[in-house]
């Protein structure tokens, strides 16, 4: 079974809370916005290491930013269309999207044409209201900002 532990970030305004989500980056994503942001995140091998720590490892390799300090509210596991597992913590924090230096990744595109491409993990790093976020978060994550809601007054 495929894992994957992220934070999610977020912080009060006068309008409301807001999230920190990324958009995934390649070529697959690259006209979407519905259902292409997510919480920074990536995947590890349950034997690996506590999610926790890979939670914060992903951060770092996702962002190119140490992941911030303060209390960690668990927000628990979904498991997403493709069957991956992932496991959520938020963190209040604040976090300017300028300073973000996202990882890549290598991908053989186009597709059947033997050239490896290197994409951006993350493309672009935005904060979101929750009910925006809502829109645009792929489908199994919006139960991470229920649940956020239910921890933060």
């Amino acid at each position: 079974m495929r894992t994957s532990a992220g934070l999610l970030l977020f912080r009060r305004t006068e309008a409301g809370i807001e999230v920190l989500l990324g958009h995934m980056g390649g070529p697959f994503f690259a006209r979407r916005d519905a259902g292409a942001w997510t919480v920074p995140k990536g995947e590890y091998v349950p034997d690996e290491e506590p999610a926790w720590e890979a939670a914060r490892r992903e951060f770092r390799e996702e962002l190119g930013l140490a992941p911030p300090d303060g209390d960690a509210v668990p927000l628990g596991e979904v498991r997403q269309s493709g069957g991956k597992l992932v496991t959520v913590w938020a963190i209040e924090a604040d976090l300017d999207p300028a300073t973000v230096v996202p990882g890549t990744f290598r991908m053989e595109w186009p597709p059947k044409s033997g050239r490896q491409q290197e994409f951006p993990e993350l493309d672009r790093v935005a904060w979101f209201p929750v009910e925006r976020a809502r829109e645009v978060i792929v489908t199994a994550q919006a139960t991470f900002l229920d649940r956020l809601a239910e921890h933060s007054p």
